[in-house]
């Protein structure tokens, strides 16, 4: 049993079905470039990401890195009278929270500064906390 060709059994369409077949053809090609143009636009950001290299932490970048066979070392000096109540810590910063002369008071230690980086007075602070 023989196969005929499908395009030879196909009658050939009339003008304007033919038009609307020639702008559909021409959307799609249309379409599909806007697409390629698109995805090599996300391939080459990613390329660029990737090639930019990781991102360097803060720390590593002034020069304080914890050295390997020993613990970084640093000291701070509060201010006389003031009473810690809590310490905190946050990547290179330190929080001392705690009281002088009544007031309410939090201070930031940066171990990257080697200093004190913020003076904080709290005001409406319960006491006894």
């Amino acid at each position: 049993m023989a196969n005929p060709d499908p395009e030879e059994q196909e009658a050939p369409l009339d003008p304007a079905m033919e038009r609307i077949r020639r702008k559909m053809v021409l959307l799609q090609l249309v379409s599909g470039g806007i697409l390629f143009v698109c995805f090599m636009a996300v391939l080459a950001a990613v390329v660029y990401k990737v090639s930019q290299g990781p991102e360097t932490a803060p720390v590593a970048a002034l020069g304080n890195s914890v050295p390997a066979d020993q613990p970084l070392a640093s000291s701070v000096t509060l201010p006389e009278g003031f009473d810690v109540q809590s310490v905190s810590l946050s990547g290179s910063q330190m929080l001392f929270y705690g009281a002088i002369g009544g007031q309410q008071k939090a201070l930031v230690f940066d171990l990257n500064v080697g200093r004190i980086v913020a003076d904080v007075t709290v005001v409406g602070a319960r006491q006894g906390l």
